[in-house]
């Protein structure tokens, strides 16, 4: 299935999508997409539902993040063997871990706002993780069941806040408003055969940036989420993006980074589109 939420920023409904590419209201079956519903069974009603006989959303909506509510918006850096390569680091030996406040997170093809005194803003294509059930120090043979689904993330960062202001960490880089669209669609785990074989692209203007394919992670979904229940629990309704792989502009000859009026679009074989327009802050 893929699922949807879509209206005015805070006043979503729910959705999915039918064999037309159309968006089905599912307001009378689900009050939303979100943790509270994964966790109380919600995509069996869904599953159950006749698609056919829910209201069809006429127009062209825009479409809000993929979940709402989230509590916990988790991220995983260096985890594509050939951006760790392009970025000149070391492969990690275990994942590495930061995060994102809920704050950053808007829909897949709403405006991305400058932040004040921001000069190195760049992109960054990757899966991300939909957690469907409680997960606490899980076994690697039941992480998988774990996932509820996939989507496209764009795990937007300003290098200086990053690097040169991280004061040890990257936080402050990667959590700025409108750094964190994600979606257009949840799509559930199982219309996704291998999450390790997607390939993923993001153009800035039109011309090609990024390339890849969820192979040359090193670290795989599956692992991800068994190893961060090793750490802290995962509850339904919160979201992992994977790392990305390489062609963000910070790793360019020289580096180029997005500037006002620039127009980024992105995706992932099999969970959508996204397009995101670059646009000055008002502070």
């Amino acid at each position: 299935m893929k699922l949807v939420r879509y209206g005015a920023p805070g006043k979503e409904k729910p959705g999915i999508v039918d064999a037309d590419g159309k968006i089905r209201d599912l307001s009378k079956v689900v009050k939303d997409i979100d943790g509270e519903m994964l966790a109380s069974g919600g995509l069996a009603k869904i599953k159950k539902a006749n698609i056919k006989r829910l209201k069809a959303v006429p127009g062209k909506p825009r479409l809000g993040p993929c979940v709402g509510n989230v509590r916990s918006f988790i991220c995983i850096g260096l985890n594509y063997s050939d951006h760790a390569a392009e970025a000149g680091m070391p492969i990690p030996k275990e994942p590495i871990i930061f995060s994102k406040p809920p704050s950053s997170i808007c829909g897949p093809n709403d405006d991305t706002i400058i932040p004040k005194d921001s000069t190195k803003l760049d992109w960054e294509v990757e899966i991300g993780i939909v957690i469907g059930k409680r997960a606490r120090y899980l076994s690697k043979d039941k992480a998988k069941a774990a996932i509820a689904g996939y989507f496209v993330g764009n795990d937007v960062s300003e290098r200086n806040f990053q690097i040169e202001r991280s004061g040890g960490q990257w936080n402050k880089g990667k959590g700025c408003e409108t750094f964190g669209p994600i979606g257009p669609w949840l799509v559930t785990r199982d219309e996704i055969r291998d999450p390790q074989k997607l390939d993923m692209w993001l153009d800035v203007n039109g011309e090609k940036r990024q390339r890849g394919n969820t192979r040359t992670m090193i670290f795989s979904c599956e692992y991800i989420v068994w190893y961060c229940s090793q750490f802290f629990v995962m509850n339904p309704g919160d979201i992992i993006i994977t790392g990305t792989p390489p062609g963000v502009g910070l790793g360019m000859k020289p580096p180029t980074f997005l500037k006002a009026g620039d127009v980024v679009t992105l995706g992932i074989q099999g969970l959508g589109e996204q397009k995101q327009k670059i646009v000055a802050g008002k502070y």
